[in-house]
């Protein structure tokens, strides 16, 4: 009988962690030992490549800025069967990657997301706890009901899950791209609760609550139309239509009272909206079947790749 084990590495993507760093590598090494650790320094104007290294990791850069160009980097870089990712800052508990990693094992998932629990009010800044509540909420109402924290950086996948990832995002919109993901191509998912600390002293956070905000909901309205474009036209067509029918109802009673058609100018608009309401809604059915095959081809490339084997 086969005594092999899945190959496991660790991916910690870095932007000036130099305060963390190195105590998170330190606990990685304790709590998974001979587990090779690979950081991916994003161009960090303070040590954090140096003390990575100096801590027992495996140092890469990547010079374009952006979580999201480093996670796609990294997945295409790295070649094994189980991958645990997290955030270079020390807020996720580490004392829990081995459960992360057991649960992808034994219940043959694909992604495995350390959703934040906390109650320490320094853990989040100010208006992240509600960006995030508002931002799940909108991809639940969109594509389903399966997370509670899109946005957690603490996250195990399959082999199947990285290399059939689409890595379009290049900034903190990652996470949300992996959820729509797996939504989407139904993979076996699921969510541990995992403690959340607030940073060490002196380290920050490189989320904009704002720009940062606007760029994952813009990211899941994108993917809203481009993963659902009957749904995402059929919307838009309704709006269209309703806006044309307002224009109409004056020009319309006029027309009744005098037999003439007097608002040329918003008879015209009233027009161009009903013709543009005809055209999304045909849009919407042409590029649903597009999307099909779309996703019927990522589905059969995912299909294509070994599962996880269950532990021996």
């Amino acid at each position: 009988m086969s005594t092999s084990y899945p190959k496991i590495v660790i991916l910690l993507p870095c932007y000036n962690e130099e305060v963390a760093i190195g105590q998170l590598i330190s606990s990685l090494k304790t709590e998974l030992p001979d587990i090779p650790i690979y950081v991916y320094d994003n161009n960090s104007t303070d040590r954090t490549a140096e003390i990575a290294r100096s801590a027992g990791a495996i140092v890469k850069i990547e010079p374009q800025q952006g979580k999201g160009n480093v996670v796609r980097r990294m997945f295409a870089d790295i070649d094994a069967d189980i991958y645990l990712m997290m955030d270079g800052d020390m807020t996720y508990d580490v004392s829990r990657a081995r459960e992360l990693i057991d649960k992808l094992q034994n219940e043959t998932l694909d992604m495995v997301v350390g959703r934040r629990m906390t109650n320490d009010p320094d853990a989040y800044r100010a208006g992240h706890r509600w960006g995030n509540y508002a931002l799940t909420r909108t991809l639940k109402i969109i594509f389903g009901q399966r997370f509670e924290d899109i946005l957690s950086g603490y996250r195990v996948f399959s082999r199947r899950f990285v290399k059939s990832f689409p890595t379009l995002s290049k900034g903190f919109e990652i996470e949300t791209e992996m959820s729509i993901h797996a939504l989407e191509l139904a993979l076996p998912v699921a969510e541990v609760d995992t403690a959340y600390f607030a940073r060490p002293e002196g380290s920050f956070s490189k989320l904009n609550t704002y720009r940062d905000g606007i760029r994952i909901l813009w990211t899941i309205m994108n993917l809203f139309r481009t993963e659902k474009p009957l749904i995402f036209f059929s919307i838009l067509s309704f709006v269209l239509a309703f806006f044309s029918l307002i224009t109409f109802y004056p020009i319309w009673m006029d027309f009744k009272e005098t037999g003439y058609v007097e608002r040329i100018p918003s008879t015209i608009l009233c027009l161009g909206l009903m013709i543009s309401s005809v055209f999304s809604l045909f849009t919407g059915f042409i590029l649903d079947s597009t999307s099909r095959l779309i996703k019927e081809t990522r589905r059969l490339h995912y299909l294509n790749l070994p599962c996880v084997s269950e532990k021996r």
